[in-house]
């Protein structure tokens, strides 16, 4: 199997269960605590590793203890990191996550703003005919371009997770043959309201202006698929999201870019891939801990028969 190649942000992510999200400026006790890689490149390579897939990550970390911890973690879940390039004199990513008892989040992170963003090191390493998709998130957006554009000229699909904070300029989403949207990425970059024929109307017209797959995930209200690849006039198709009760949704979202990008790479079509990639992110939100809730083939495919 050629593997899935995850381009974007590794971090380490120290986690802390709260019965509420801390909202005052005092000492809150948490109720549970651990630490676990994150990011949504880094977890979705995870996700690919954990569903039996291939995956290589290329990312940038510092050279200190940190990246340590983060290429241990990922290479334990079997994720190749030949393209984990750490740079003297930086700090690697990490976040302090708050997890309450109904399963949200509060995420605070921090980046190196001194991180070097030139992309060439990766473009002059990667071997394209080993490749069978790759995928990439808008946390480093040069990288993001660059292999997206690369991969696309080489008839390769090309996967943007398009989550926030998207760059301001409209060029990245170009890039990508598919745009996974979140629902604050698709706001974002749109302008468009809450409302979802809105939200409908938004994603429409973006994939109609890009001439290429997009969705945008919606949690619980499950995904609004457009496929716009000389389909006319393109429609809007919607996936019902699994129904589960959700204890922790840290990394659902890169569990389901991740689950998506296996799925193309396996042959599936979009619909197909989009049911699998809400079985697994469905599988996860069940569990605690972040990308250590991602799950196997096997509990994949338990919860697509369920219904």
């Amino acid at each position: 199997m050629k593997p899935v190649l995850c381009v974007g942000h590794a971090v380490q992510d120290f986690i802390f269960r709260t019965p509420q999200l801390p909202r005052s400026a005092e000492k809150h006790r948490a109720s549970g605590f651990r630490s676990v890689g994150g990011g949504p490149a880094a977890t979705a390579a995870v996700s690919i590793a954990t569903l039996g897939g291939v995956a290589r990550l290329a990312a940038r970390v510092g050279d200190d203890p940190i990246a340590d911890t983060i290429a241990a973690e990922l290479r334990g879940f079997g994720v190749d990191c030949r393209h984990l390039r750490r740079f003297a004199g930086r700090q690697s990513s990490l976040s302090a996550v708050f997890v309450d008892d109904a399963g949200e989040r509060l995420i605070v992170n921090h980046t190196d703003p001194d991180m070097p963003t030139e992309p060439d090191w990766l473009l002059d390493a990667l071997e394209w005919e080993a490749l069978a998709v790759v995928l990439a998130d808008a946390r480093w957006p040069e990288g993001a371009d660059a292999v997206l554009r690369a991969a696309r000229a080489r008839g390769l699909p090309a996967v943007l997770d398009a989550d926030v904070p998207l760059p301001p300029q409209a060029r990245l989403p170009s890039a990508a043959t598919h745009v996974a949207f979140s629902l604050a990425g698709l706001r974002e970059h749109a302008g468009c309201g809450p409302a979802p024929a809105d939200v409908e109307s938004a994603l429409l017209e973006l994939a109609s202006g890009l001439r290429n797959w997009s969705c945008v995930t919606l949690g619980a209200d499950g995904v609004a698929c457009v496929d716009a690849r000389g389909v006319h006039p393109p429609a809007v198709e919607r996936v019902p999201a699994f129904r589960v009760t959700p204890v922790d949704t840290l990394g659902a979202g890169d569990v389901w870019h991740g689950a998506f990008a296996l799925a193309l790479a396996e042959g599936c079509s979009e619909s197909a891939a989009v049911r699998a990639a809400c079985a697994a992110a469905a599988v996860k939100v069940t569990r605690p801990g972040g990308r250590a809730g991602a799950p196997t083939r096997a509990e994949r495919d338990a919860m697509l028969e369920t219904t």
